[in-house]
């Protein structure tokens, strides 16, 4: 099981960003978040594949991950 991070935790993580930079790249779809009753929690597997990525989305704005998996069947 992953651990969670908070938005200021990941930015943290990723090497001292911003947590503005980190609401941004969540609206963007650059980053998933992972939803505790009202707070916005990030996976360390999806901090590592940022890490991975280079920052870079590889999913559309708006689709998640098992909307993507659904269409590729």
């Amino acid at each position: 099981m992953d651990a969670l991070f908070s938005v200021e935790e990941a930015a943290r993580k990723l090497g001292g960003l911003s947590k503005y930079t980190i609401h941004a790249w969540l609206s963007s779809g650059k980053l998933r978040r992972t939803k505790v009753g009202s707070r916005t929690m990030i996976r360390e597997s999806e901090l590592q594949r940022v890490i991975e990525d280079g920052g870079k989305s590889s999913f559309p704005r708006g689709v998640s991950r098992s909307e993507s998996e659904c269409v590729r069947g």
